[in-house]
């Protein structure tokens, strides 16, 4: 991982995203730009992993990620997250206790990070950033609901009907094992459903 500093690289991608958000004063957003780290990362490097604490916000430029949990040694995958998407592992990072989640990053990726305590600082000096953290939480809120709808009242058929339906970038760019674990079924049921549709 290589780490470089937000202040000699632009921010402009990042800072765009959030425009459509909200209307941020050029204060705001030369703060945030003071406070934003570039992180670049290989395919299969970890963000964070289980039992660590997640200490920061991420913003994901370019690449992909996957959040999972371990189950007696299995590795259950519980969501992915492309481009142009706030993440982190969202309890940990909320009561700064360890994590039970693992991030992975499943390509080479670009994120911007800022820390829990450069947020809150920055929260407390330009309100119109509350509404910007509060999007994200909205948007981890919605996903979360949508997956716990997905994995209690559909079919295996249905939930990868969906997933092609409404993501279809996700088979282009997940292998199918972990598509497999995120839908909660096994990847030779996977494969069954895909020679079906």
């Amino acid at each position: 991982m290589e780490i470089f500093d937000a202040k000699h690289f632009s921010l402009e991608k990042l800072l765009n995203h959030l425009r459509t958000y909200n209307t941020l004063s050029s204060e705001a957003e030369i703060a945030l730009g003071e406070c934003f780290q570039e992180l670049v990362f290989a395919k299969n490097d970890f963000l964070i992993t289980e039992g660590k604490t997640c200490r920061h916000l991420y913003f994901l430029e370019k690449g992909a990620l996957r959040g999972y949990y371990l189950d007696d040694g299995k590795e259950i995958t519980h969501w992915f997250a492309f481009e142009d998407n706030f993440l982190t592992s969202f309890h940990s990072f909320i009561t700064q206790q360890p994590t039970v989640e693992t991030l992975q990053l499943i390509e080479g990726s670009v994120l911007w990070a800022i820390t829990k305590s450069d947020l809150n600082r920055l929260l407390n000096q330009y309100q119109e950033l509350e509404k910007l953290l509060r999007i994200a939480y909205e948007k981890y809120y919605i996903r979360l609901e949508e997956k716990f709808i997905n994995s209690h009242f559909t079919s295996a058929a249905e939930r990868y009907e969906r997933l092609l339906d409404q993501q279809p970038h996700i088979l282009e760019r997940v292998a199918l094992g972990q598509i497999a674990s995120y839908l909660g079924i096994s990847q030779e049921t996977l494969s069954r459903i895909r020679s079906k549709v």
